[in-house]
């Protein structure tokens, strides 16, 4: 096993950390989680509740990410619809979300080649103009879609699913962890640019310098540019963005 004994943090929500802290158990590595991100309710439900009051009204439904299906399928439960029945074309933006999507008994129409907005965007452009569409997203997210589509000429409508917020508790455990070399992580792992961010955030608050050595592994293009902008330069990045992509790059580094 490649990454025998290697210390890696976790920086995933608690939600979703157990994952990949398997997949890395899986290669040998002792994953560490502490939380840099926690899914909390949006402000209001009121735009993802109007969205499914109307839903037959859309041709495509867009899901940005794993939780926006759980949120969604949450709401329309609550709502007693049932979003199966109305023969909209299902996008996701990578495998986890279409994998949440057949799970609620929905089928998938479109998954983009590479797991990031823009190249979803890339395969919808020809097939949404004129088009209306609902896109179910955190409340705080980038602008790629919803500028593109309309830029395609469709009719988007955006419904904020959940926030991304800093966890209680992480700045103490973080200060523990780099408190003795014996427990420091070799490596950090960031699976979203909220992810990354966060991580800074809390890593300053705990007045924690990350050694020079920590293998720095990104999920993808848009979270590696995150972190350069933090003064991060990713060690490796996954060529799939996926779990299963980040502990191969990572296992390869090793090997």
């Amino acid at each position: 096993m490649s990454l025998q004994g290697k210390r890696v943090l976790v920086t995933r929500a608690r939600e979703q950390a157990s994952q990949l802290a398997a997949a890395l158990r899986a290669a040998g590595a002792e994953p560490i989680e502490i939380p840099a991100i926690a899914i909390a309710p949006p402000h209001s439900y009121a735009h993802i509740d109007g969205a499914l009051a109307a839903l037959k009204e859309f041709d495509w439904l867009i899901f940005s990410s794993a939780n926006a299906v759980r949120v969604f399928c949450e709401r329309a439960l609550y709502a007693g619809v049932h979003p199966a029945t109305y023969g909209l074309q299902i996008a996701c933006v990578g495998p986890a979300t279409a994998e949440a999507v057949r799970d609620a008994g929905m089928k998938v129409a479109l998954v983009p080649p590479r797991f990031v907005a823009e190249s979803l965007l890339e395969e919808l452009r020809p097939l949404v103009g004129g088009e209306s569409v609902l896109l179910v997203r955190a409340e705080v997210a980038r602008d790629v879609l919803p500028s593109g589509l309309r830029s395609a000429g469709a009719e988007v409508t955006v419904a904020d699913a959940y926030r991304n917020e800093v966890p209680a508790g992480s700045v103490a455990r973080l200060k523990d962890l780099f408190a003795s070399d014996a427990f420091i992580p070799q490596v950090i792992t960031f699976t979203s640019s909220s992810t990354a961010r966060n991580a800074h955030a809390l890593l300053l608050a705990a007045d924690v310098i990350v050694p020079q050595e920590t293998v720095m592994v990104s999920i993808g293009p848009v979270t590696s540019a995150t972190m350069r902008e933090l003064g991060w330069v990713p060690t490796v990045e996954a060529r799939e963005a996926t779990i299963g992509g980040m502990v191969r790059v990572l296992q390869e580094y090793y090997s």
